[in-house]
């Protein structure tokens, strides 16, 4: 079966088609500027060249054709027609309580995901947008939906819940939700099988490092904790993100600049992390290059995202009791060996001891510690999208 995996922002759309008889990629690529004027760039996994060009997309629906017309052209693509695409998978930010696994899509779940657009404003919409596109052109192929929710949904309360009136959890659902769950599910099972123990015998930690991070506390496969909160912003300082910080700030903000919640809550958001901090850059490649040209706040700014994740990670231990092994993920966690040894500097007291030539090496699922290390530090790139496409093909065959 082959099936298109969906992610769609407000403006942009990024796909992949995998071959599930052998979890091949066939073909990726991206939408960019959907209601301005559109680009798409479609790479084919088979020797056919790069599409890379201006395509009108005055909506999300012509970005789906576009997308198509390009897996089955002659000079681009990848299958002979439409027919061979089986089912079609969406990754969907917010699923609130009501998903703990992923799901056929039918009427009630699409009036689900509504109802949680109040829980992820700028993502879920454009998420129902991707999901009615593909409807349209599609018309009766299956289509799935994987929340990025789902994995945490394991959390118990202590975890979970905030220390507010209780009424806000029961009337508003304020808790604590969590991120990243498909990438943190998939990298989980990865650490599994390289540590060759059965996933529920062991104890993980798993640091999604990106421009947006979190890290997810895991115990014989299920989410115990997870850094990001009600909203994305909560937990590590990200690329812009501020993380935790003291809920008394946006209100001394307000009152002391003249600016509205807003406009500080949008900073707080998109001005802040280690840009804000750094002056620099929300790429972490930018901070190294100015830290290591002398640059103080770049320097903090690494510093003080390499410490909240030493923290995080001290503090899932003592929440797990034990940790068996430390993941690293995502864009900085894959591919940046300073930042990787700056935090296991802190970690030495759990028995987690790093070897920094294998620290030194890239690519594929990989031992980072040493081999005697008591708790195995591990980098395994993550791969949502092929969870996603897993995902769509159990629920379509089932």
């Amino acid at each position: 079966m082959k099936i298109l995996v969906i992610n769609c922002g407000s403006s942009s759309l990024k796909y992949q088609l995998l071959d599930m008889d052998n979890e091949a990629l066939l073909a990726k690529g991206l939408c960019e500027r959907i209601g301005i004027d559109g680009h798409l760039k479609h790479q084919p996994q088979n020797g056919k060249p790069v599409f890379d060009e201006d395509v009108p997309m005055p909506t999300h629906t012509e970005a789906i054709a576009a997308v198509l017309d390009k897996l089955t052209s002659a000079e681009y693509g990848v299958v002979a027609d439409m027919s061979e695409i089986g089912a079609v998978g969406h990754r969907v930010v917010h699923g609130g309580e009501k998903f703990a696994a992923s799901v056929v899509i039918d009427d009630a779940v699409m009036a689900a995901i509504e109802e949680c657009v109040p829980l992820a404003p700028l993502h879920n919409p454009a998420n129902i947008t991707g999901i009615n596109a593909c409807k349209q052109v599609f018309g009766s192929v299956p289509q799935v939906a994987v929340f990025d929710t789902a994995f945490h949904q394991t959390m118990p309360g202590k975890a979970f819940m905030y220390a507010i009136p209780y009424e806000y959890y029961t009337d508003l659902k304020v808790r604590r939700y969590g991120f990243h769950g498909t990438s943190h599910r998939y990298v989980s099972g990865q650490a599994a099988k390289l540590m060759e123990k059965p996933i529920e015998e062991l104890k993980l930690i798993s640091c999604h490092m990106g421009n947006g991070s979190s890290i997810c506390a895991i115990d014989g496969g299920k989410c115990v904790d997870t850094s990001m909160g009600f909203t994305p912003i909560a937990g590590l300082p990200m690329g812009t993100r501020c993380g935790d910080i003291d809920v008394s700030i946006p209100d001394y903000l307000c009152q002391n600049t003249g600016k509205d919640v807003t406009t500080i809550t949008n900073e707080l958001n998109k001005k802040s992390g280690v840009l804000g901090v750094s002056g620099v850059s929300s790429d972490f490649r930018d901070l190294t290059k100015a830290a290591e040209e002398g640059n103080q706040r770049a320097a903090l700014a690494r510093d003080m995202f390499a410490y909240s994740v030493a923290k995080t990670v001290g503090a899932y231990a003592a929440a797990m009791n034990g940790v068996d092994g430390i993941i690293f993920t995502a864009g900085v966690g894959e591919n940046d060996a300073e930042m990787r040894a700056d935090i296991c500097q802190y970690l030495t007291y759990l028995g987690a001891e790093l070897c920094p030539g294998c620290n030194a090496k890239r690519g594929g699922d990989r031992f980072i510690s040493k081999q005697d290390s008591k708790v195995k530090l591990m980098v395994i790139p993550t791969n949502e999208e092929l969870v996603i496409a897993r995902d769509t093909k159990a629920l379509v065959e089932k």
